[in-house]
């Protein structure tokens, strides 16, 4: 049985504009060499493609440890959390719950890139949020809160600490949720 984490094909092409418009944001960050940036750039470009109905999920799936590889060559903590965002965005592919883990980690970048700007985090998720359609809402009130369902990113590791944790749980108490997996306590 797929992961809760998962959704429908439609849903998971409908998040992949968002995941890529939140890592494009931050990719100004990402500094590396030569191969790595393009690396990056082919990963951010075949997840626009995919939500965009222009790849199969398929190739994606094949293709998503690519950034996850280039990430490593970055020259900061910055770009490094930038290349994740882009990373994530390109597993939307393979399992939905990634694109919240793409707005986290350009969060993330943006938050290492400012130290001296407490308030560059909060803009940024603000930003975020209001890059959200209505349809792209929908898709992630249908994903389990985080940490409620180890089945994928949202489950109990990287991405439920800190600065990636605090970025997801906003942003889910923002888009409220409506999952049938949600139990109320």
């Amino acid at each position: 049985m797929a992961s809760i984490q998962t959704l429908d094909d439609s849903d998971r092409r409908a998040v992949a504009r968002w995941a890529t418009v939140c890592a494009e944001h931050v990719l100004p960050l990402f500094d590396a060499d030569a191969a790595a940036v393009a690396e990056i750039r082919d990963a951010l470009a075949r997840a626009r493609a995919y939500g965009l109905g222009e790849r199969g999920a398929a190739d994606e799936i094949r293709q998503r440890m690519v950034a996850v590889k280039a990430a490593n060559a970055a020259t900061t903590p910055a770009g490094a959390a930038a290349a994740r965002a882009v990373a994530q965005a390109a597993a939307v592919a393979h399992m939905g719950a990634h694109a919240l883990g793409a707005a986290a980690y350009a969060v993330r970048a943006v938050s290492l890139a400012n130290r001296d700007r407490p308030d560059a985090v909060r803009d940024e998720i603000r930003w975020q949020l209001a890059q959200l359609s209505d349809r792209e809402r929908s898709a992630l009130r249908l994903l389990p809160p985080l940490g409620s369902d180890p089945a994928g990113p949202l489950g109990k590791g990287l991405l439920s600490r800190g600065v990636l944790g605090a970025t997801i749980r906003e942003i889910q108490a923002e888009v409220g949720s409506t999952s049938p997996w949600t139990t109320s306590t």
